[in-house]
């Protein structure tokens, strides 16, 4: 327990105050542990050709001690003394890399309630008659208390996100310090004295309550495997989809009865208590931040000085500027110019957008159609809820009867294999965008909605866990980057399509304006069929041509996707 404790945010403040006597790590009472934790290999290559990673296809190769010995005898040449490997004067620098030692190591063991942030958003709406109301503003303005919070935590990813990736950071200051201001937040948006003061508070809340929900899958990426990934991401993915379908459930009964505030109210409980869970029980899952740490420890408990981790390395030659490009530029960057990460994230995108356009309709639905008032009204949105929980154990039968089978011996699976789901997901949505849609009529009982409502989290959730494992597979060193982006995308269609919701519905009744999407959401269906499509293309030419470069033609046009499948 007391390792788990140790990497939170709870545990770092104990090592402070009483100065590393409590909850101390292994070198802390062993500091002779510093040669068991470097790396001879890596330490060697920094030696050779001063970079850690694997030489270059023109680079010389590593010489055996019998030619380094030859070399310190002849030459005098500088050598590292704990490998005894000689110095490139040259390129070679003289530093010892920190590193795991090996599978047992108690901190890769340790990297083996994001829902309150993702209520936020739609718990509003529950109060937006209260807001017209008490502001005097018409149900479109009212309605950017929802859109602005969504827009806010589609803009925060693309500085948290990869902020989080830089080592000396880590992703634990991210989270604990933007949910702890998030919670703060909540209390001059509930006491807002004018409507523009609270549109104000709503963005900056999405903005800096942000990255867990971008972040979060690059922090599920960094405590499973990748064959366990999918079980990870999947009970991540349900907060995705079902977050905000009980934000009208639980704040509905409160903005009944108590106004709009009281559902702000409720969103600083739920998060306040998210807060002090994860300030106490959630340990930094970052692993370049871990060693990052576990060098600068080592430094102080031994006085070697050349003691560093990889990324310090990195980072050693890397200046202000081009930490700002990779915090600010590379989540644009991957999603526009990545044509897959594009074409993937405005699918999801899509889906977003139609699950905020239903806090908009469900009203016109329920409340006009079948005169529901507000509470019950939130109640509607449980078929949503069921239908996630419902598809939850046939994937987790296929991940584990078809697609865990399917991973190599290192751990490592073509990406391309993660889309069947979606393309079964996909024909979940303009399904349901029917059946919602012409099954609501005063003639036609109000459980058939609501059941045609559940087809939704059904093809959402299989296409957001396919699409999301998918890029964290083919991009696994820009995992939070690529997320972020994808959050933003997604934000945007969940910001903008609730403001044209309403009139779409009332202009052109509930059948058609469904109709309408369901039409759009059958055109996004050959994306998910075109990639595994091409994907299948590869596998028969390998099969025949016996080739091993399947992975690069599939993603030659790629800048940064991985390609040594």
């Amino acid at each position: 327990m007391a390792e788990f404790i140790r990497d939170t945010a709870f545990g770092h403040i104990v090592r402070i105050i009483t100065r590393g006597k409590s909850l101390q790590y292994a070198e802390d009472k062993d500091p002779s542990l510093w040669r068991k934790y470097m790396s001879d290999e890596k330490t060697m290559r920094m030696a050779h050709h001063g970079n850690p990673e694997k030489e270059t296809a023109g680079d010389a190769p590593l010489p055996s001690s019998e030619e380094s010995s030859r070399t310190r005898a002849g030459d005098e040449q500088p050598i590292n003394e704990p490998t005894g490997q000689p110095i490139d004067q040259e390129k070679g620098r003289d530093t010892n890399v920190v590193d795991w030692f090996d599978e047992h190591d108690p901190e890769v063991i340790l990297i083996r309630n994001l829902r309150g942030v993702y209520i936020g958003s739609a718990i509003y709406s529950a109060g937006t008659q209260s807001v017209q109301k008490d502001f005097g503003v018409s149900q479109v303005k009212a309605t950017l208390g929802l859109t602005l919070f969504v827009a806010g935590y589609g803009v925060g990813p693309m500085l948290w996100a990869p902020m989080s990736e830089i080592p000396m950071i880590g992703r634990n200051p991210v989270y604990i310090g933007t949910l702890a201001v998030f919670v703060i937040f909540q209390v001059p948006t509930a006491l807002a004295t004018n409507f523009a003061m609270l549109l104000c508070f709503r963005f900056l809340t999405g903005f800096i309550g942000s990255p867990v929900l971008a972040t979060g899958g690059a922090s599920i990426g960094d405590m499973f495997a990748p064959s366990k990934r999918a079980y990870g991401m999947g009970i991540w993915g349900i907060a995705a989809i079902c977050g905000p379908v009980l934000g009208p459930l639980v704040g509905g009964f409160a903005a009944q009865h108590k106004g709009w505030t009281w559902t702000i109210w409720e969103l600083m409980w739920l998060s306040g208590f998210a807060l002090v869970f994860l300030f106490v029980f959630l340990p930094e899952t970052s692993s370049a931040n871990i060693l990052y740490r576990r060098s600068r420890r080592l430094r102080k408990l031994t006085g070697i000085e050349n003691l560093k981790s990889e990324a310090e390395i990195a980072g050693e030659q890397m200046t202000p500027k081009d930490v700002a490009l990779i915090a600010i530029v590379r989540p644009i960057t991957l999603n526009f110019q990545e044509p897959m990460v594009f074409l993937l994230n405005t699918y999801i995108a899509l889906v977003y957008g139609l699950l905020y356009i239903w806090f908009e309709s469900f009203p016109i639905v329920f409340m006009e159609i079948y005169k529901f008032n507000l509470s019950e009204e939130g109640l509607a949105f449980v078929g949503i809820l069921v239908g996630a929980i419902i598809v939850i154990p046939p994937f987790f039968y296929y991940l584990h009867r078809y697609l865990e089978p399917q991973f190599n011996d290192r751990g490592e699976l073509k990406p391309e294999l993660r889309l069947p789901p979606s393309m079964v997901g996909a024909f979940f949505i303009p399904v349901c965008l029917f059946w919602f849609g012409w099954s609501a009529r005063p003639s036609i009982h109000w459980i058939m909605p609501i059941i045609g409502s559940g087809y939704f989290s059904i093809g959402a959730f299989l296409l957001f866990n396919s699409v999301l494992n998918y890029l964290g597979d083919a991009y696994p060193d820009y995992a939070a980057s690529v997320l972020a982006g994808n959050d933003f995308m997604r934000s945007s269609f969940g910001a903008g399509f609730p403001l044209f919701a309403s009139a779409m519905y009332k202009n052109e009744g509930v059948g058609w304006a469904s109709s309408i999407l369901g039409f759009l959401a059958i055109v996004f269906i050959p994306i998910p069929f075109v990639l595994y499509k091409v994907s299948l293309i590869h596998l028969f030419r390998d099969k025949w041509n016996n080739s091993d470069q399947y992975g690069e033609r599939l993603r030659k046009i790629s800048r940064h996707a991985r390609k040594d499948f």
